[in-house]
């Protein structure tokens, strides 16, 4: 088992531990992430998924070149996200099968970080999937499994994603999500979000039913805002830190709502779907297990990776995030999202 990267940290770093910082200890740090890539799809028409504009036929003219340069674009962006070459653990939406994320974490930026994969095929007639992505020295993963969701239509969506194992000795549950568009209309569309985050906060409470140390963390593209219904009574989200119980959620993702920060435009209105979210074992100042890092300055514990180069640079979409594809035209950038993430700290004994 290989050691994780042990970092010295100084008052900048520390959040309310002035005590602990002038005794030089020593602390482990991660990177967690989301990261709506935006429709990477292969070259190949699939049967049974209506991924034909994905083909050097369809509407997209989507060949070899463009899905070579799509990959390299993504890995470049990821490699820069959270820890040095990338984040330990990265959920994925809009991948259209096992084939694609391999390509992906097999790009020379992202080889290096030796990442495994946690996927299944959903029932998305698109054939749009999660998945998670993980450095298989950092997390050690026991067992994934997909758990449906039955939207009210019965129209087939995504499924949620749970990968489970351990880092440094402590059990970890990661659940990956697509909730459903807005298509339709925000409140017509409702009904679906909510069947998606009932099925998130079921499996949350069935996994600290079993362990009550276990550590928990939601993430993924929700199509709703952290103040909306869904994420507010569908996960049944905390609007503080205080007195957190252990079955307890909280997004650290509320605080850069309401200072204006987003992850994705649409009509010149900035929204902040991507959302990570963790149970109340992950926040506080013991750092005897991990817990999410808090700036000092700032106090903000999550971050949206919008980078400058990330951003279209003209045209009607100016300032909106640069995108492969817009209405059949080929962009040649990135995705419609932006990145997210969030540090895990831990204090390591070190015996002189």
């Amino acid at each position: 088992m290989k050691k994780l990267n042990y970092i010295t940290l100084t008052l900048a770093f520390i959040f309310a531990l002035s005590a602990y910082a002038q005794n030089n200890k020593q602390y482990i740090r991660l990177s967690v992430g989301f990261y709506n890539v935006e429709n990477l799809f292969d070259t190949i028409n699939q049967p049974d998924v209506i991924d034909e504009e994905f083909t050097p036929d369809g509407l997209n003219k989507w060949n070899t070149e463009r899905y070579n340069q799509k990959l390299e674009n993504l890995a470049y962006v990821i490699s820069q996200v959270g820890s040095k070459g990338g984040p330990e653990i990265l959920g994925l939406a809009e991948v259209e099968n096992r084939g694609v994320v391999e390509d992906l974490i097999n790009m020379p930026r992202l080889k290096d970080k030796g990442y495994g994969i946690a996927h299944f095929d959903s029932p998305d007639r698109r054939g749009v999937d999660v998945a998670l992505i993980y450095a298989k020295n950092v997390f050690h993963l026991t067992e994934s499994h997909p758990h449906p969701v039955i939207l009210p239509s019965g129209y087939p969506t995504r499924d949620v994603l749970r990968a489970s194992g351990y880092i440094d000795g402590e059990l970890f549950h990661f659940l990956v999500a697509h909730w459903s568009s807005r298509s339709g209309g925000e409140a017509a569309s409702m009904p679906n979000r909510m069947a998606a985050a009932k099925v998130m906060r079921h499996v949350s409470d069935s996994l600290l039913a079993v362990n009550k140390d276990a550590k928990v963390v939601l993430m993924g593209d929700f199509n709703d805002d952290p103040v909306s219904k869904s994420v507010r009574d569908g996960l049944k989200i905390k609007g503080s830190t205080r007195n957190l119980k252990y079955n307890d959620l909280f997004t650290p993702m509320l605080k850069l709502y309401k200072e204006g920060v987003g992850t994705l435009a649409y009509r010149d209105v900035w929204n902040l779907f991507d959302i990570l979210v963790v149970n109340g074992n992950l926040v506080g100042k013991d750092l005897e297990t991990f817990k999410i890092y808090t700036d000092p300055k700032t106090k903000n514990s999550a971050y949206v990776f919008n980078k400058e180069f990330l951003l279209q640079r003209d045209g009607p979409y100016k300032n909106y995030p640069f995108r492969t594809i817009v209405g059949g035209e080929y962009q040649g950038g990135y995705s419609d999202h932006f990145p997210v993430y969030l540090y895990l700290v831990k204090e390591v004994n070190v015996r002189n």
